[in-house]
């Protein structure tokens, strides 16, 4: 197939142009290039492909990146949870307007096959139970408790300290910032374009991803970006709360393999969580960190983030039963890359 990926000389495209090409396909890169991540210049990393400079809301641009395309990789998004509410206009028009612009092109050029990459931001908090009450959705978190300390979500019917519960992709969606009420505007978008098209929609639900080619540390980086990038300098990696935060951290190889896998996929749409299948803390990954650089050991500072979450581990079935996805790079391994790699 010809497939082209959109932001693909990024962080994670550039993997997922990679995977593509080491399957036999023919890829076409869309990059806007922009100048805050990669001053106007096609990185020396990118393989060898056909490339187009252009935004996602250029009809033009995505035009011409369209030609002969069978299928589309969407990578292209502004990420991370951002600064403050003044982020909210970008995240809108480079993750929905762009997207939109994206579905209306590949109706134009008679594309059928998409593959989106989605978040685990869309589901807010992961998923809980309390010992009285069952499964339950915590309620957004409250500044007050952030403040004193009290980080574990309570049961809303009991105020009992709930206990973490993989989440699937049937739970409901809930995004507590800008970010991922974008990412969700996208899915739905997705959706209504494949039910318009006949065509076929994969939302790939990514969760904490790492590894070669990350973002240095600004406020749309990862975690393990910002952690490193304090190591480099010899500091120490400053963890939010107590270091408890549940995540899953699945390597950038795993999610080019997963994109992958995807376009093989025939379904009108389907959401499916991307991740490791073993969680760790935020401690547990920066500790791991800072050893494999022989860094400083973390400093748990007790600072929140409002818009974050406190627990979102995934369950990683579907993508084992419906992509035969299962992840490949371990946690320690993929730390120890990671210590040494190049980040953008």
């Amino acid at each position: 197939m010809r497939v082209l990926v959109t932001g693909g000389a990024g962080f994670i495209g550039s993997h997922v142009t990679e995977a593509l090409l080491a399957a036999g396909h023919d890829v076409v890169v869309l990059d806007a290039l922009r100048d805050d991540i990669h001053r106007g210049e096609w990185p020396a990393y990118l393989p060898d492909v056909a490339k187009v400079n252009g935004d996602v809301r250029d009809d033009t641009a995505l035009d011409q990146a369209m030609r002969g395309v069978d299928a589309v990789c969407h990578q292209a998004a502004k990420v991370g949870l951002g600064v403050d509410t003044q982020d909210l206009p970008g995240y809108a028009e480079d993750n929905v307007s762009g997207t939109a612009h994206l579905l209306a092109a590949m109706d134009r050029a008679g594309t059928g096959r998409l593959v989106l990459a989605s978040s685990m931001v869309v589901y807010g908090e992961g998923g809980y139970a309390c010992s009285a009450h069952g499964p339950v959705r915590p309620g957004p978190r409250r500044e007050d408790a952030l403040r004193a300390g009290r980080f574990e979500p309570p049961c809303p019917r009991c105020g009992a300290r709930l206990s973490w519960r993989p989440v699937g992709e049937d739970a409901p969606l809930d995004p507590r910032n800008g970010y991922a009420a974008t990412k969700v505007a996208q899915e739905h978008l997705a959706s209504a374009w494949a039910r318009g098209t006949g065509g076929t929609a994969v939302a790939l639900r990514y969760h904490n991803v790492y590894g070669p080619r990350m973002p240095r540390d600004t406020p749309y980086a990862g975690v393990a970006a910002i952690f490193r990038s304090a190591l480099a300098g010899g500091r120490s990696p400053r963890v939010f709360e107590d270091g408890g935060q549940l995540r899953d951290f699945v390597h950038v190889r795993d999610v080019a393999a997963a994109n992958l896998a995807a376009l093989s996929l025939d379904t009108q749409f389907i959401a499916v969580n991307i991740a490791s299948g073993v969680p760790h803390t935020v401690l547990e990954m920066a500790t791991a960190l800072a050893k494999a650089m022989a860094g400083p050991a973390p400093e748990v500072t007790g600072q929140y983030r409002l818009g974050d979450v406190r627990h979102v581990v995934a369950d990683p079935a579907l993508a084992r039963a419906g992509l035969g996805f299962v992840a490949a790079v371990g946690f320690a391994e993929g730390m120890a890359e990671l210590a040494l790699a190049p980040l953008r």
